[in-house]
């Protein structure tokens, strides 16, 4: 067990299910947009190459089509805000990105190379090192704050337990959650788990060599928090896109106003499997696009049809 105290700990054994389905928040598996003053990507240079590209891309659930030709290119350096109303396709691009949903139809290159399958299928290309922090945290609640955080280091990397405690240590201490390291994922606040969350997806091995761009995609990062919960966690989204490598280039899913306005520089608006606006946030409450006019004002009338 991994233990702050006296620095020592065995290897938890994997987990039979993830609480949400998948094993790990870390997805090993292997044009330019301008920035709006204060963010904190202004002053990166823009990638001509696009980090994501989805091209055509249909999906279906049933008889419900989620998702109806969709183009889009995510770039190097970006953090993008994917907002609409409810059961538009947000999480569900979300996962086609990050290669956990297959499109029905379509075409999804990474980093120039065409995907091929799903995360972990050998056909993967490995341009971008792609990570997702889950909705609900998706943390093991059998373990400890310190084995979720190091979980895939433990099970993925040939360092020592006393070589892991500390990368550990430094990523809590990066989310603001130094000491916790003991505790189990039921002590903790929403706002502090979802913030554990964060710290496991941008621990560091410091023995990889791999130099891939990479890409932090959350997932209704604020959903359910108090105001001053989902401060706390927009803050730290912007400062770890600043002091953080592996965090400077981020997506993310969210119908949160304050969400939006604090950590997007792009946002991207879906409503009927389509995009229908895709521009600065600095224009959000400047375009006559009567969707986002709609969305923000929170108007009953509009084309955002509203159920009842």
């Amino acid at each position: 067990m991994l233990n702050a105290t006296d620095q020592s700990f065995t290897r938890p054994a994997v987990p039979m299910a993830h609480p949400h389905g998948v094993t790990t928040a870390t997805l090993d598996r292997h044009g330019p947009h301008e920035s709006h003053q204060g963010h904190p990507h202004r002053d990166r240079p823009p990638c001509t190459t696009p980090l994501i590209e989805l091209r055509g891309v249909t999906k279906r659930f049933g008889s419900k089509l989620v998702l109806d030709g969709i183009d889009l290119k995510l770039y190097a350096n970006q953090a993008v805000a994917f907002i609409g109303p409810s059961g538009t396709g947000k999480s569900t691009i979300m996962r086609i990105i990050s290669g956990l949903l297959e499109p029905d139809a379509g075409e999804v290159y990474v980093a120039g190379q065409r995907r091929q399958g799903l995360m972990g299928d050998t056909r993967e290309p490995e341009g971008v090192d792609l990570r997702l922090v889950f909705q609900q945290a998706a943390l093991f609640d059998s373990l400890t704050v310190a084995e979720n955080v190091g979980f895939s280091l433990l099970q993925h990397s040939s360092l020592s337990a006393a070589e892991i405690l500390p990368l550990v240590e430094r990523a809590l201490a990066r989310v603001g959650l130094p000491g916790v390291g003991d505790r189990y994922p039921a002590e903790l606040s929403g706002g502090m788990r979802k913030r554990v969350s964060f710290a496991r997806a941008i621990i560091e091995n410091p023995t990889s060599d791999d130099t891939r761009p990479e890409l932090l995609l959350y997932d209704e990062p604020t959903a359910g928090l108090d105001p001053i919960a989902s401060t706390i966690v927009e803050d730290l989204m912007r400062d770890l896109s600043r002091q953080v490598d592996n965090c400077s280039t981020y997506a993310v899913v969210t119908h949160q106003d304050s969400t939006i306005r604090r950590t997007a520089d792009r946002v991207v608006f879906l409503y009927g499997g389509q995009i229908r606006w895709d521009g600065p946030v600095t224009e959000i409450d400047r375009t006559d696009n009567p969707y986002v006019r709609q969305f923000f004002s929170s108007a009953v009338d509009g084309p955002i049809r509203v159920a009842g």
